[in-house]
């Protein structure tokens, strides 16, 4: 028996589903293969035509109103065990009462560093409105989509995690201004590409050069923190927090497993989607092969490895406090819409005010046409 499963384009993403799935053909005698795409079509590529020609699907948990929508994936039996959700991964695939993946790999926006080069940590979002600012040597990445995810992580950061608030504002007036505020402050601080740079793009430059010393929000790669893997080790710590706020509220993000409802062989698809997110697994071949698991007890029994803890234990009370984005069917095409106009808010240093206007205009007409 042959299966085929769809994931994304870094080593994070493909080497521990691949090395699983030999592990598992070895095991079961089923041969399972792996196709991969970008990063960019992994958040927003739809489901549907990769359930067509493919198995598995490795997807983002945003998709599943979409999912839920089309029939793209089968609904798959509970998770065995709720309890090694960590915070909102399980749960994040779950709609209208179904789940429509299994967490297989879990990340949060979190904080990053340098820990050799000895520059103080910012421990509130107000520290880069401050004089002293540029002593935190920071670099942000500012791609439309990053940015928009870190202005709802500020939101969120301030209680507003609620989104949206009506049918005619996707968020409130104050908590935006209070975000576009330290959105802008990070640009100016840091290089003007910021807005072409995601995650990977700043951890690589963490990781090789000496010329920034940490990056205060972006989305967590385990990759980074293990011995060996670029010129420089970075460890993570939790994001700051909102003056008056007790709990850093990043975004969440990560991967689930789902099953294509075109699937020739369903039972053991399925099979496969809960052996791969199971416990020894997600402990063993999957984190050994650059995985980030979605197991909360491997999370916790792996803060005390020496190799790895910079990860694991650093920012580990932000991912279990994680927030959840919006998943209905029609926030995709909202966020494709925002992210054409997000770079415009740094570049053209466009006034708050009229900015947010823009994001609600684009939130309504979203909402209405879904």
């Amino acid at each position: 028996m042959k299966l085929k499963g769809m994931t994304w384009d870094h080593p994070r993403g493909y080497e521990p589903v691949i090395a699983a799935s030999k592990a598992y053909a070895e095991d079961r005698g089923i041969d399972l293969s792996w196709d991969k795409r970008s990063l960019q079509a992994f958040a927003d590529a739809p489901i549907t035509g990769l359930a067509e020609t493919h198995d598995f699907i490795v997807l983002d948990h945003p998709h599943v109103g979409q999912i839920a929508e089309t029939g793209a994936l089968l609904p798959l039996p509970a998770p065995k065990d709720a309890s090694a959700s960590l915070g909102g991964s399980a749960e994040s695939y779950l709609w209208n009462g179904q789940c429509w993946a299994y967490a297989v790999d879990a990340a949060c926006q979190m904080a990053a560093f340098r820990p050799h080069l000895g520059v103080s940590l910012p421990t509130h979002w107000e520290d880069f409105l401050k004089s002293d600012a540029a002593q935190f040597r920071t670099i942000t990445p500012l791609l439309p989509v990053d940015a928009f995810d870190m202005f709802m992580t500020l939101i969120a950061g301030r209680g507003g995690e609620v989104m949206p608030i009506s049918h005619d504002e996707f968020v409130s007036e104050a908590n935006s201004l209070y975000a576009f505020g330290i959105l802008r402050a990070l640009y100016k601080l840091g290089p003007a590409d910021q807005t072409e740079m995601n995650p990977i793009k700043v951890l690589e430059i963490l990781s090789t050069t000496d010329e920034f010393a940490c990056s205060p929000c972006l989305f967590g790669y385990v990759n980074y923190a293990r011995r060996g893997f670029r010129d420089h080790q970075i460890a993570y710590f939790d994001l700051p927090l909102c003056e008056g706020y007790s709990l850093p509220r990043a975004i969440l993000g990560g991967a689930g497993i789902g099953v294509s409802a075109k699937t020739q062989h369903p039972e053991e698809a399925i099979a496969f989607a809960q052996w791969i997110t199971s416990g020894p697994v997600q402990s063993g071949v999957y984190l050994d092969n650059n995985g980030q698991p979605a197991n909360r007890r491997t999370w916790l029994a792996q803060a005390e490895n020496p190799n790895l803890s910079g990860f694991f234990k650093g920012a580990f009370h932000t991912i279990d406090n994680a927030w959840t984005r919006p998943r209905d069917i029609w926030f995709l095409g909202f966020v494709d819409d925002v992210c054409e106009i997000m770079s415009d808010f740094f570049r053209k240093d466009i006034p708050a005010e009229n900015f947010l206007a823009q994001i609600n205009a684009l939130y309504r007409h979203n909402l209405h046409k879904a």
